[in-house]
């Protein structure tokens, strides 16, 4: 009976518990803050440099600056069967983050896809052939790096939209109002690692028996992937 007793109690208390014990709900408040800016003002932002031969515009550029339609276009122009291409600087990548931001990989989808390939480099007004600092990215349409890896590191940048900075020297990206962007043509090189820019270099290459295409598009993407240490 002893035992019998213990049980009961301990039935009791587990019975007492679970009447006293009931879910609790809070409710607090945490505010946010952001914006939306136009692409050569954003903590990542992309710049202009290189002219296209389809139009003399900047072969980046934004075709509709009104807001809501403020897409950034890589212009390449057109071309015969057979011939080659190099913007050495189709446009330019900028961090503006306190941190450092790493490029892990670029892959891109569309269209005769496979006629491109792209560097990331330092030196903007020289061809990846002549410079020893430059990255292929994408090779004949088919990305060479993953999400694991690391094509390119971009140093901490100072949060100011209006420069660029190599070797703690500051780079004016002024407008260019023809292509609704901001844009660089100084000649200073990127540093892998210890400067916040990098410049992209776009090939394209058309075999001989290219079929025509009125039009080719797609889409290029850059993959970015940073670490933040407290």
């Amino acid at each position: 009976m002893r035992i019998d007793r213990r049980l009961v109690l301990i039935g009791v208390m587990l019975i007492v518990l679970s009447m006293t014990m009931a879910t609790q709900y809070a409710t607090t408040e945490v505010a946010y803050s952001f914006a939306i800016v136009h692409p050569s003002n954003a903590d990542i932002r992309f710049i202009a440099s290189d002219i296209s031969s389809d139009d003399g515009v900047r072969v980046l550029r934004i075709t509709n600056n009104n807001t809501g339609s403020q897409y950034l276009t890589v212009e390449l122009g057109d071309f015969a069967p057979g011939q080659k291409k190099n913007y050495t600087c189709a446009f330019g990548i900028v961090n503006e983050e306190p941190y450092y931001v790493n490029i892990s990989h670029v892959n891109i989808t569309g269209t005769n896809a496979s006629y491109m390939s792209i560097w990331l480099h330092g030196d903007r007004d020289a061809d990846v052939s002549n410079d020893g600092t430059a990255v292929r990215v994408v090779n004949g349409g088919s990305a060479v790096f993953t999400e694991n890896d690391v094509a390119w590191t971009l140093a901490s940048g100072d949060g100011n939209t209006n420069t660029m900075n190599a070797s703690s020297a500051d780079i004016s990206t002024p407008w260019d109002t023809s292509a609704n962007v901001k844009y660089c043509e100084d000649d200073t090189d990127a540093v892998n690692g210890t400067s916040d820019f990098v410049w992209v270099q776009i090939s394209l290459d058309f075999p001989t028996d290219a079929a025509l295409a009125a039009s080719a598009t797609g889409q290029i993407y850059i993959h970015f992937k940073a670490t933040t240490i407290s």
